[in-house]
């Protein structure tokens, strides 16, 4: 069986989809984007201020799952534009303690409410 996670501590889905499920001890986080979930204000004023946005929002998912960053495994990047790789890497690369999860970066067209960055991770304890 697998438990779906509902998170008060980031934004609701825009979509048919859930924040995230767990399955046995894998927790599968969807892909996060820079809304403040206490207002539904999307956070897009700049880079920096947008990838600290979806990386609180990973956190809020990750911790009421009862998992935490060390827990995650893989991840994955989206972004529109690849000249803010050095800013979103610095900000991403906080998060995490050494021991850094596997992880592909890629450019894409465009994104959900056209913001800038997104971010998925898979956790396993």
């Amino acid at each position: 069986m697998k438990k779906i996670i509902v998170s008060k501590n980031a934004p609701n889905p825009i979509g048919p989809y859930s924040q995230a499920v767990i399955k046995g001890n894998m927790l599968f986080v969807s892909g996060q984007i820079a809304i403040n979930p206490a207002n539904g204000d999307l956070m897009t004023g700049d880079i920096k201020t947008e990838a600290k946005q979806v990386m609180e929002n990973l956190k809020g998912i990750l911790t009421d799952a009862g998992f935490d960053f060390s827990h995650v495994c893989k991840s994955t990047i989206f972004m529109k534009d690849l000249n803010d790789f050095a800013t979103v890497n610095e900000m991403y690369g906080s998060y995490f303690s050494g021991d850094y999860p596997a992880r592909e970066t890629v450019q894409v067209s465009k994104l959900p409410l056209n913001v800038n960055v997104e971010i998925s991770v898979i956790a396993v304890k």
